[in-house]
């Protein structure tokens, strides 16, 4: 059972619920997926390891999870290109804990009805609790509505991070963590080579 609070309609949720399982059996989660008319037809599944790490390797360990199970409930009407991919740095946010871990970056959101008069917002979350985010909002003019709102979790229908220097150094710091973590050498140079996945 997913716990990402942000979730798929129509072809997209239907192919979600045959991939996500076969992806958590080898040890990741789906972030998003997504249909698109690129190249004819292209599927693209954005994964990561509970760590929020990916690597090609790990890209390449969920194709080979979700091909057959694809194959087999066939879900799209026509042949198509699967991608699977990293959400890169700036990620989009679909889990509670993709708030938490990121409070105090710097986002846009969007929701599915108004929220503070407004359905487009961009900001830092600089509260998570069990119903929602506290989001202040960045560069608000003085008419231009309240610079701190609460957005509940079932308003979000999108959220994405923005790339700036600072979420560039805390993804290399996060990415850096994880592999020691793992046990995995890290050295400077592996500072930067994951810093364009995506």
């Amino acid at each position: 059972m997913t716990d990402r609070i942000i979730i798929e309609q129509g072809l997209e949720a239907r192919i979600a619920a045959i991939v996500e399982p076969a992806m958590e059996q080898v040890g990741y989660r789906l972030v998003r997926v997504r249909v698109s008319a690129m190249n004819g037809a292209t599927l693209q599944i954005m994964a990561e390891r509970p760590d929020g790490t990916m690597t090609v390797e790990d890209c390449e360990a969920v194709s080979r999870a979700v091909s057959p199970v694809l194959d087999v409930d066939d879900p799209m009407d026509r042949a198509y290109h699967l991608e699977v991919s990293s959400p890169g740095i700036d990620r989009p946010l679909v889990r509670k804990t993709d708030f938490e871990t990121w409070s105090g970056q710097l986002l846009k959101l969007e929701t599915g009805r108004l929220v503070a008069n407004r359905k487009r917002f961009r900001g830092r979350v600089t509260n998570v609790d069990a119903d929602g985010i506290r989001l202040e909002r960045d560069g608000v003019a003085a008419d231009d509505g309240e610079a701190v709102v609460e957005i509940p979790f079932d308003a979000i229908a999108e959220a994405r991070l923005i790339l700036t220097d600072e979420l560039l150094a805390a993804s290399l710091k996060a990415d850096k963590d994880a592999r020691k973590a793992r046990g995995q050498p890290v050295d400077d140079e592996d500072e930067g080579e994951d810093a364009s996945a995506g």
